[in-house]
């Protein structure tokens, strides 16, 4: 099925063919070394990066979390509200892809999802009233490409197969629903806090900290996981990034997915307080050995 669809607003910003296509249907592309126009799409990158993308390059290169988003991501605004994203770093001063070499990508085993899609797009979208999201497919041609000379036809459904592009789409759907649902609620509830954000941030991108976090007094307090699903979440780190989404689900929108320890709230309640009288003692003790001496030289 091919129809006419409405991308008005992508078709301002990239060379789409207003042209909706599924699964099923075909396409012509083909990309390899050999072509005249290699490496020439990765000179002028603009990547949005996901957090599969994220945890798959930085077991690639070999880093912690916070070293890969210091070293090879440019945080930006996902929209309005400052929601924080992510896009891979380019070269210097330049547009290209710190990865592209004369043999091509030096990541390609593990390239982002953006990268793996090219020369197609895609677009989810839900019906009102449906409790599920719809996927359509688009080509994308810009003037360098020569990929869509190459005598290759396929279905959509093969060359996302073909490109591991179906696996990255699965592991980053609940993500992206988080993405949606906090977007369309901000207008609704105000602008998200930064406590939000920061939740949001690590969840998505920083693993090893999310890691971190659920091992500590604060989230073990109140939350009930089990001994055996805390060492899955030690040890794989897709098992990880899928609980963080699931904790992003209860910790912005409310929904009950992770069991919640009885009396939870209460006692992390009465364990801020005792933090917070803690630092009120420390602070008096700090004021009084710091006063001067009263008139009779005491």
């Amino acid at each position: 099925m091919q129809d006419k669809f409405d991308f008005s607003d992508l078709l301002a910003k990239s060379p789409i063919t207003p042209i909706r296509l599924e699964l099923d249907d075909t396409f012509e592309f083909n990309c390899h070394k050999g072509i005249a126009c290699f490496n020439k799409c990765c000179q002028s990158i603009d990547i949005t990066l996901t957090p599969y993308d994220v945890l798959r390059l930085k077991n690639h290169l070999g880093l912690k979390s916070f070293e890969f988003l210091h070293q090879h991501t440019v945080p930006f605004e996902m929209d309005g509200h400052g929601m924080p994203g992510l896009k891979l770093k380019t070269r210097d001063d330049t547009m290209a892809c710190q990865f592209v070499t004369d043999e091509g990508c030096s990541v390609y085993a593990d390239r982002p999802t953006a990268c793996r899609y090219y020369a197609l797009g895609m677009m989810s979208m839900r019906a009102k009233d449906s409790p599920s999201d719809e996927d359509h497919y688009f080509i994308v041609k810009e003037d360098h490409c020569l990929g869509h000379f190459e005598p290759k036809s396929q279905t959509i459904r093969a060359y996302r197969t073909e490109q591991g592009v179906d696996v990255h789409d699965e592991m980053n759907r609940e993500w992206r629903q988080i993405v949606l649902k906090k977007r369309s609620c901000g207008p609704t509830i105000g602008k998200p806090s930064d406590r939000s954000f920061q939740l949001f941030f690590m969840c998505s991108y920083d693993l090893d900290s999310f890691r971190e976090f659920i091992k500590s007094p604060s989230f073990q307090t109140v939350y009930e996981v089990g001994s055996d699903l805390m060492d899955t979440l030690m040890a794989d780190e897709v098992e990880l990034m899928k609980f963080g989404f699931r904790f992003l689900k209860q910790a912005l929108f409310g929904e009950n997915i992770i069991p919640v320890k009885p009396d939870a709230l209460e006692k992390r309640a009465a364990r801020k307080r005792m933090v917070i009288e803690q630092q009120r003692q420390d602070l008096r003790r700090e004021t009084e050995a710091g006063a001067p001496p009263d008139s009779s030289g005491k």
